[in-house]
């Protein structure tokens, strides 16, 4: 056995199979793994993926000498077979290439077809005992024992999940404590308590359910003939002028469904007495007036006051909510009849008579509960990334997110779940805590769907969570749950799929043939603290398989203190370790957090990313030490912003890691079409490190030494990588992974230019970096025109930022580092010539007519009919598209022939470059891009020598139903 086996990812990744899989595994909310409805965690990483890159860390790359060590292995006879078995253990059981490839002709077509996919998900396919047995044999081989994998930020728990499960010992450790507790619940006890412990769930949640009800029917009351599902409310405020309240609609829908439309109608006056606040009713069917009912109340911070329809400030909103004056006003009752038909009535007065009494009740209990360290008395910290919206609207503390209704049902559980403690600890004896710790997390599940910033989908008839997105905006209206038979019930039932899910797909696998009692012992250890100081022994872990924050992605902790503030009394009772302090701590966060920088100015976005490359050196480092010296990290990172990558590489390098190799893998999901004009990218991209070795100190590498080497890696690539299918944003990420390789295999490396004072100074990646987008815009324009010449840069920016975001709407940063790689431009020049417009962090492409330029500028580029000649091509291409869009084809192809542009090589290989870069995709046969229309035009009537890519026409079903695509058998 070498020093330093070589492992198999260090050669090979199935990145296509992977991509699709990923995709595949998050195609459908209801279909997701069982670990993403235990309790939210952001930024989860797919299993299949996660599983994937776990095991190909440790398995050893193949050999003959492998072969013939087994040789009654199939598996292991040859390296493609072998591959093969790698697929299989992480549950890829067809072939998700040729199944994706139907799919997409059934959505080009529109036709039905049978699902292509012949098995299950990836991660519901449970691994046959005997293929575990081979894959210990095999490990235990090359490392001489069963080897570690630890996550050391290990977040919402796919990897020591997905490695857990294949009976490989796991280290999981995260700094956040609801994070700890999710591992916990999701990783370790149903590792170690598997499915006997789903029976003792059902029963004392039951009774906690039960107990939560009798305390709470109260205030909740039915009417005969009806269930009540949900309350809609609107926050409201004084009108300045008339003193009466104002309900803050931004409209009055309930339901859109033809022939089952419902509205509220806002009353103002009955029996002709003006009243103080209005009262509603609820319009059903054909008594809905649409007019009314898409007209609200609210838009874009401003009000309309219904008493005499003036604007109401939007400054004069913020005072009012932030002086205590905002209140909260029942508008409609979501219910079931007998039937099960689903539908809405207007509030009565017993219901506005229960939220009353709930409303005293609370206050008659808030202060003894928080007294007992039930309900939570915390502030919001002022220092915050999220605060939108939330602290301008009069949400201060985190007891301000929910109504006293709310506030009373959450504050019941607490208090009943401290009650029914000691009970289960007397029945169950040594695992009562975990049954204990599972159950408490039905609060999780209730406070994510109950409170102010949960809302009302109106077009699939259903609650929004309150983490829909990752942030903490302010919700003009937003929906209660029934809190007495319904939610905690709820939670109940949703705690039992998914421990009960999770605790099979465990022990199914590698469950004996002949003893399905016979389950793999699985050994998983959880940590909670810094990852850059982790309780292990130097040396002690041969594969580091970590996915770290994304530099300013998202502010975990933030986010985090939503629930911390609650579950810190009630799973803070079972395990204290992990909510040790008010709040989540922040301070040892490895993100790029400008908030706590804010009273630096200017500089603290750079204060931010120091302070996250300088943290994430730390975790680095950690994990060098805890490394045994033969074996692997690999990270895996998902951005699209250079600074994240430069400061994730100098992290590594700075660390002592050499980057061995890279795979981008798409790992996000599908976008939809209604998002066909927005960029986003969708590959994780995984780094395979080493510990470096010392290399001779007296040798000094520079830029310049290696720069044909970076070229030459990000090209290849690149070529490489687009074989695979991966394109765009994509791609350019694809070539981050090389061009780091190239730097930490030299490390240190210093830039080609001194620092200010004339001294060497290392080189940043980013200046690495940028020599491989240069090398990425020369690939893909020989690929989009047929031939590596230049056009003009802002016909080479426009063509390939349509080959880079297939979008028409893309970040800043990255249109900044495009256009530095096209040609030395910066946007201000690219906005000065009408290319694009900025706003907001993004950047748009103009369309021909935002581009069109008037009197003085007559000489500017730009979309210019009358002009005599062009300086930049896709100026003439604008203006050509522009005349055929107002005046029609006839006068485009004057005005060609007036330029002599037909048979222009630089104009017609522009042509072929847009046709070839644009998306070119239609719905219900409208184009999404109408340019790439009228360039289909254009190019079938005048330039036969254009080659035009197959257009797609995606049927609407498609977008959020693409099982109906497959006729079930």
């Amino acid at each position: 056995m070498s020093t330093k086996p070589r492992v198999l990812i260090e050669d090979w990744l199935p990145v296509a199979e992977l991509g699709i899989e990923s995709r595949r595994e998050r195609g459908a909310a209801s279909a997701l793994p069982p670990l993403s409805f235990l309790h939210i965690w952001w930024a989860r990483r797919p299993l299949v993926a996660s599983a994937a890159v776990a095991l190909a860390g440790v398995l050893p790359a193949w050999t003959e000498e492998l072969a013939k060590a087994y040789p009654d292995a199939v598996e292991l006879q040859d390296e493609a077979t072998y591959h093969r078995w790698l697929l299989r253990l992480i549950g890829i059981w067809g072939d998700p290439i040729i199944a994706r490839r139907m799919y997409d002709v059934a959505v080009a077509t529109g036709q039905r077809i049978p699902n292509p996919y012949t098995y299950k998900q990836a991660f519901r396919n449970a691994i046959p005992r005997a293929d575990i047995d081979l894959l210990h044999a095999v490990l235990t081989h090359t490392w001489g024992e069963l080897p570690v994998i630890a996550d050391p930020t290990a977040g919402g728990g796919s990897i020591p999940w997905a490695a857990s499960r294949l009976g490989l010992p796991v280290i999981a450790n995260d700094l956040n404590g609801v994070a700890a507790s999710v591992l916990k619940a999701g990783v370790e006890i149903p590792a170690t308590h598997g499915l006997d412990l789903l029976p003792e769930l059902k029963k004392w949640g039951g009774i906690l359910v039960k107990r939560i009800e009798e305390r709470l029917k109260e205030y909740f009351p039915s009417r005969k003939a009806e269930t009540v599902a949900t309350y809609l409310y609107a926050n409201a405020i004084p009108c300045p002028r008339t003193g009466r309240l104002v309900p803050l609609l931004t409209d009055k829908w309930l339901r859109k469904t033809a022939g089952k439309e419902a509205a509220v109608r806002m009353l103002t006056e009955f029996d002709g007495v003006e009243l103080s606040e209005p009262i509603f009713e609820v319009a059903l069917g054909e008594d809905v007036d649409n007019i009314d009912a898409s007209t609200g109340t609210t838009a874009r911070g401003k009000a309309i006051s219904p008493y005499d329809n003036l604007v109401i400030d939007g400054n004069y909103v913020k005072q009012a909510a932030q002086a205590g004056q905002m209140k909260q006003v029942l508008y409609a009752v979501a219910i079931r009849k007998p039937s099960g038909e689903r539908t809405f009535r207007a509030p009565t007065p017993t219901d506005l008579d229960a939220i009353a009494a709930a409303e005293a009740k609370l206050e008659e209990m808030k202060a003894l509960w928080q007294a007992k360290d039930i309900l939570p008395s915390e502030e919001i910290p002022v220092e915050a990334n999220y605060d939108r919206g939330h602290r301008m609207y009069g949400i201060n503390t985190w007891l301000d997110f929910f109504t006293p209704r709310q506030a009373l049902t959450h504050g019941t559980f607490g208090e009943e779940f401290a009650r029914i403690v000691p009970e289960v600890q007397e029945a169950l004896g040594e695992s009562a805590d975990a049954a204990l710790f599972q159950l408490a997390l039905m609060q999780g599940k209730a406070l994510n769907w109950n409170s102010r910033a949960s809302t009302w989908d109106v077009s699939r008839q259903k609650m929004r969570s309150v983490f829909e997105k990752h942030n903490f905006s302010f919700k003009w209206t937003f929906a209660e749950f029934e809190g007495a038979t319904a939610l905690y019930s709820w939670a109940l039932d949703q705690l039992l799929d998914a421990y009960g899910g999770i605790a099979r797909l465990l022990d199914e696998t590698g469950a004996s043939d002949s003893d399905l009692e016979d389950r793999l012992r699985r050994k998983v250890s959880i940590l909670q603290g810094s990852a850059a100081s982790l309780d292990l022994e130097d040396g002690s872990v041969v594969h580091i398989c970590m996915d770290p924050p994304y530099y300013d992605n998202v502010m975990y902790a933030e986010l985090a203190d939503y629930f911390y503030v609650w579950e810190k009394r009630t799973l803070g009772r079972l395990i204290p370790g992990y909510f040790r302090d008010d709040l989540t701590d922040k301070q040892n966060e490895a993100v790029a957090n400008p908030a706590r920088f804010a009273a630096m100015g200017k500089r603290r976005k750079e204060l931010a990313d120091l302070d996250y490359e300088t943290k994430m050196t730390s975790i680095f480092e950690e994990s060098r030490r805890v490394l045994s010296d033969d074996g692997i990290l690999s990270v895996m990172f998902t951005h699209k912003r250079a600074e994240a990558w430069d400061t994730l590489g100098m992290g590594l390098m700075q660390a002592g890691f050499t980057i061995e190799t890279s795979w981008p893998v798409n790992t996000e999901s599908e976008v939809s079409l209604h998002q066909a004009n927005v960029n986003s990218a969708a590959s994780t991209i995984m780094l395979v490190c080493r510990k470096r070795d010392d290399r001779d100190g007296d040798i000094k590498v520079y830029l310049d030494d290696i720069e044909q080497d970076i070229r030459r890696a990000a090209r290849d690539a690149a070529t490489r990588f687009q074989h695979a299918g991966i394109e765009g944003v994509d791609l350019m990420l694809s070539t981050y992974g090389p061009t780091l390789s190239m730097i930490s295999q030299s490390w240190p490396v210093y830039s080609s230019t001194p620092d200010k004072d004339g001294r060497d100074k290392l080189l940043r990646p980013e200046e690495a970096l940028a020599l491989a987008r240069e090398e990425i815009v020369d690939l893909r324009r020989s690929r989009l025109v047929g031939k590596a010449a230049k056009v003009d840069t802002l016909t080479d920016f426009v063509l390939l930022a349509w080959d880079t975001f297939a979008a028409r709407e893309f970040p800043f940063d990255t249109a900044r580092l495009l256009a530095l790689a096209v040609g030395g431009l910066d946007v201000d020049e690219l906005e000065g010539a009408k290319v694009v417009s900025k706003s907001s962090g993004k950047v748009i492409l103009l369309i021909p007519s935002e581009r069109v330029r008037r009197g003085g500028d007559s000489h500017a580029p730009g979309v210019r009919p009358e002009a005599a000649s062009f300086d930049y091509i896709i100026d003439a291409v604008d203006t050509t598209l522009y005349i055929a869009e107002h005046d029609g084809m006839p006068a485009a192809k004057r005005f060609l022939d007036k330029h002599g542009y037909i048979n222009d090589a630089g104009f017609i290989s522009t042509l072929q470059g847009l046709v070839n870069a644009m998306p070119r995709t239609k719905v219900k046969g409208e184009w999404v891009v109408p340019e790439a229309g009228r360039l289909d035009t254009l190019c079938t009537l005048y330039f036969p020598d254009v080659t035009l890519p197959e257009a797609t026409d995606v049927a609407t079903l498609v977008e959020d139903k693409p099982d109906a695509l497959f006729e079930m058998e």
